[in-house]
């Protein structure tokens, strides 16, 4: 299987059951041979126990008996092994192809989308969890399906040969009763995708709510936030009601239905006895598939809405995975020394900004506006997709544009301000993909050693979802640790040390500094110790540059640089 898909591949939720049933061909063959065969072996068992008792009451030949016990016996084993392995094989490919839609759904979910795409980080999850495990569902449904018919075909072949009457009326029935439940298996499907629908909005309102759960508390608006949600979630409880509902009455109706074509064979068959068109061993045979088929009914009736729930929740993967991108990447490697070029830039309150850094220095950008700050980090990101802005951004001389997002991420590494802390240890927080060699020096720049200290743990300590169990400077310095440890070739840290104490930033701009050094770095910052160790500041006013030189050489000339720096 291919890493990734197209999001040509997954316009639709049909699309997405087609490649899951195309990629599972072997399994769903092994799996579909290997359930055939169990049904076919119950459905022998009380054929074989009509030829016994026609048997005995013919007073037919011990070895004769011998023989149909031992055939008894083998069927029973069959039942047995057929079962298990061919359960393993489905449920194994099942579980399989829910992990690569998980893989797929996060991979897409981890990529920018189109600004106008309405899907939140909440509903995301969602679809990477139950519905991908409701998807791949399919792979068991489609066995099962043909299994049963298998069942019920051996079933109706057999009672055509006892009497023709009995066979027709099992295979009447069996159609009879998928034609009532496919008409309802529709109505599951459409109102369980509204469920699921309703199910996401709740936990993408959620993941909203406790992520914005401080500055709520801070003016006054988490009871509003909190009954914004309980409106949210109510209509989610309110629509599963109405899926349970109809998930019941389904259910019953199934049960009802078989039930009822397995009495009313089980009735005829003993009619025709009592008037000698059978005999008793037949009429065992007929009772005990009829008994019989109860099972294989139940499950070809239950197939349909599963079969409905499976596309339902695969149309929701289609709206994840058919998402447009944000922008379509480049395909050039940067091949040159990483200095990074700001030229014409005109984005938001940003006028034409040019500035550039040459491999190896330590700029500081000093922005009068924090909204031109924030704007300059999101273009530098590629937050901003290149066609949405003026101008052009260059690392290593190579358009930003031109350039696969693999090759950015490798060479550009921009810190938010923002901090992003994840359940785990301070270890994983730092280094997330295990692979850095400057954990150590990275928390001891950014000052993490008191944190690590702290705990008997040290950077083994566990790490709250968030980072609940942090303060909001110990999240900084975390972050910024993070950021230190991928040692990428061009780091731009934005307010690194807003959330930490004079003496603190001092220190951490002296170790910036050394950790650093022959590396380009670009701290946006109003900070005078980041400022004072730059090797340059641009002064941003307007959006545009306004003067550059030394911390300093700006101090002595600038009164509007004092003003804004000066603490």
């Amino acid at each position: 299987m291919r890493a990734t898909l197209t999001n040509t591949e997954v316009r639709t939720g049909k699309e997405i059951l087609r490649i899951a049933l195309r990629r599972n061909r072997g399994a769903m063959a092994s799996g579909t041979l290997l359930m055939g065969s169990y049904q076919a072996a119950e459905t022998a068992v009380p054929i074989l126990l009509g030829v016994i008792v026609e048997y005995a009451l013919r007073g037919g030949r011990l070895s004769s008996l011998g023989l149909a016990l031992l055939a008894l016996g083998l069927v029973m084993a069959t039942v047995s092994y057929s079962w298990r392995f061919g359960m393993r094989i489905l449920q194994k490919a099942n579980t399989t192809e829910a992990h690569r839609w998980r893989v797929e759904v996060a991979n897409r979910g981890l990529q920018p989308v189109a600004r106008e795409v309405d899907l939140k980080s909440g509903e995301v999850l969602t679809v990477a969890t139950e519905d991908a495990d409701q998807t791949a569902d399919i792979i068991e449904v489609v066995p099962l399906l043909v299994s049963a018919l298998v069942s019920v075909a051996i079933t109706g072949v057999v009672l055509v040969v006892i009497s023709v009457p009995l066979g027709v009326l099992v295979f009447a029935g069996t159609a009879a009763i998928l034609t009532v439940l496919s008409v309802m298996s529709r109505r599951i499907g459409s109102n369980t995708q509204v469920q699921q629908a309703k199910v996401a909005r709740a936990g993408a309102k959620v993941s909203d709510l406790i992520a914005g759960l401080r500055p709520l508390h801070g003016f006054g608006g988490s009871y509003a936030a909190f009954q914004a949600y309980r409106r949210v979630s109510t209509e989610a409880k309110q629509q599963s009601i109405v899926v349970a509902r109809v998930n019941g009455v389904y259910a019953g109706l199934a049960l009802a239905l078989n039930s009822l074509l397995a009495a009313a064979v089980t009735l005829w068959a003993g009619l025709l006895t009592f008037q000698g068109e059978i005999t008793v061993g037949q009429l065992v045979m007929a009772v005990g598939l009829a008994q019989f088929l109860i099972e294989p009914l139940k499950l070809f009736s239950e197939m349909p809405k599963y079969v409905m729930i499976a596309r339902a929740s695969a149309e929701r993967m289609a709206l994840v995975l058919a998402a447009p991108a944000r922008m379509t990447p480049g395909v050039e490697e940067v091949v040159s020394e990483s200095g990074l070029e700001v030229a014409g830039v005109t984005h938001g309150t940003l006028r034409d900004l040019t500035f550039s850094v040459q491999p190896g220095e330590f700029v500081a950008i000093a922005a009068y506006q924090p909204q031109a700050a924030a704007e300059l980090a999101a273009v530098l990101s590629v937050d901003v997709p290149p066609a949405s802005y003026a101008g052009v951004v260059r690392v290593g001389k190579q358009d930003v544009a031109s350039l696969t997002i693999e090759s950015v991420r490798t060479h550009l590494l921009v810190n938010p301000s923002h901090h992003e802390v994840f359940a785990g240890t301070l270890r994983e927080n730092v280094d997330p993909a295990g692979t850095s060699t400057l954990v150590d020096e990275a928390v001891s720049a950014a000052m993490l050693t008191d944190v690590v200290a702290l705990h008997s743990d040290g950077l083994d300590y566990a790490v709250r979802d968030r980072g609940a169990n942090l303060s909001g400077g110990q999240r900084q310095r975390l972050s910024l640790a993070r950021a230190l440890a991928a040692n990428p070739e061009i780091l731009v840290l934005h307010d690194p040390t807003t959330a930490v104490d004079a003496v603190t930033e001092q220190l951490i701009a002296r170790n910036l500094t050394e950790l650093r050094r022959g590396r380009t770095t670009i701290v946006i910052t109003s900070s005078p110790a980041l400022l004072d160790v730059a090797d340059r500041v641009v002064v941003l006013d307007g959006g545009t540059v306004a003067s550059e030189g030394t911390h300093r050489e700006l101090l002595g000339r600038d009164s509007s640089y004092q003003l804004a720096v000066a603490r």
